[in-house]
């Protein structure tokens, strides 16, 4: 991936990160080529106007997490970002995975409910591994918790 590349991604990432302004959410500034120097894996949508999305994944307790999923607004609700996903959880089941976690916000419509009608279920604290431990105590000291948060995850199966 050059530079050019990043700064596209970077691009989709701060719009897409306007959503939660709307949405009266004060999160702290967030510099996106942080999370894309540490994760495993970006896929990338891209239209005739160039990049429109991504999701980006890290692996967290043997499982696929999806670290973010952004689509730049201006290519909202036409099933970007659902593709995307679907993509990961395929590419997940490919190498083996049996299940794709993620954190989110428990309420914001594009968020937790979003998830859920992807198939992903809350995950209890009981059923997290140390490292989806650490990654939402990372969050924590982030300050991304200004609203309430969840663990989910999607059970993979055979395909």
């Amino acid at each position: 991936m050059g530079p050019e590349d990043t700064n596209a991604l970077v691009e989709v990432s701060l719009a897409a990160d306007t959503l939660f302004a709307q949405a009266g959410l004060d999160l702290p500034p967030d510099d996106p080529r942080e999370m894309l120097d540490h994760v495993e894996r970006v896929l990338v949508a891209v239209t005739g106007q160039g990049v429109c999305g991504l999701a980006a994944t890290v692996t967290l307790d043997g499982a696929v997490h999806l670290e973010q999923l952004a689509v730049h607004p201006d290519h909202g609700r036409r099933g970007i970002g659902g593709a995307l996903l679907e993509a990961v959880c395929a590419r997940a089941r490919e190498d083996g995975h049996g299940r794709v976690t993620l954190t989110t916000f428990r309420d914001l419509p594009w968020n937790g409910p979003w998830y859920a009608r992807r198939g992903f279920e809350e995950l209890p604290r009981a059923e997290w591994g140390p490292a989806l431990e650490r990654q939402w105590e990372a969050e924590e000291r982030a300050g991304i918790m200004v609203r309430p948060r969840l663990a989910m995850a999607r059970p993979l199966g055979d395909g």
